[in-house]
């Protein structure tokens, strides 16, 4: 882990390093950067693969004032800067792709392409705002019991070896229930904004992704200019990096060398 100091405060990230053109990965909520250990791996030194912890996730401390995820794309773009990238592709899931979206669209000429994996660019759902805060208030009245973690860890996670060790992290880690989980349920809308987002993009998406129904990835293949086909991940939950690495490593490797090829980045 490397730590820089962007914004005013400590983002923690790693970095393959290399020459290769850079891809800045970030994680879903409830996890870190550790869910891409695998892409990481498989992809250096070809590409400099970096990961980060958004903020109150993994070694990156929450803020104790409100924030958005604009104010979290500016963090991204503010690691950039301090990592001397000039041009990258960005990416995630779930959050990292709220993140990703807003870092395009404030910064354009800064984004080769864009990775997006079990996300969308529409707000909360009403039903998923009670739902995430029902479960948030049990989590900060009872903490990570099993009873909670357990149906998350297969709701995130899935039926995978990964589940369990990602139970056993929350229970000895500070669970994002503060100016994060604000963060979360009260995102805004920019599905009226995709059409200005028109480098290539990647779509991703585990078929067994309860958090995010298909039709919210279909809206991005139908909005994004440039969106590849979404391509489904089968059997995997909402985090398919992690539970279903070859896979996803195989779509993105093709993804990225044809951005090379194409001269997108290099």
């Amino acid at each position: 882990m490397a730590t820089a100091y962007v914004n005013g405060r400590e983002i923690n990230y790693t970095d393959t390093g290399g020459d290769g053109p850079p891809v800045i990965l970030g994680h879903g909520y409830f996890t870190d950067h550790t869910v891409f250990a695998a892409q990481a791996a498989a992809l250096s030194p070809q590409w400099r693969v970096i990961a980060w912890d958004a903020r109150g996730h993994g070694a990156t401390a929450d803020a104790d004032e409100p924030y958005t995820y604009w104010d979290q794309a500016s963090d991204l773009l503010g690691l950039m800067d301090y990592l001397g990238i000039e041009q990258a592709a960005i990416g995630g899931i779930s959050q990292g792709g709220f993140i990703t979206l807003r870092a395009a669209l404030l910064a354009p000429t800064r984004v080769s392409a864009i990775i997006l994996s079990d996300t969308e660019a529409t707000p909360c759902h009403p039903d998923d705002k009670v739902g995430y805060g029902q479960l948030f208030d049990a989590l900060r009245e009872h903490g990570p019991i099993d009873d909670l973690v357990t149906p998350l860890s297969m709701q995130l996670i899935g039926d995978h070896p990964q589940a369990a060790e990602w139970r056993e992290r929350w229970k000895s880690r500070t669970l994002p229930l503060g100016e994060s989980a604000t963060c979360l349920l009260e995102r805004d809308d920019v599905s009226d904004r995709l059409a200005e987002i028109t480098c290539p993009a990647l779509l991703i998406w585990g078929s067994q992704d309860t958090s995010l129904p298909r039709d919210r990835m279909d809206l991005l293949a139908d909005r994004l200019p440039a969106a590849t086909q979404v391509n489904v991940i089968a059997g995997a939950a909402h985090t398919p990096s992690l539970t279903h690495a070859q896979e996803v490593n195989q779509v993105l490797a093709e993804f990225l060398s044809a951005l090379v090829s194409s001269r997108t980045f290099s």
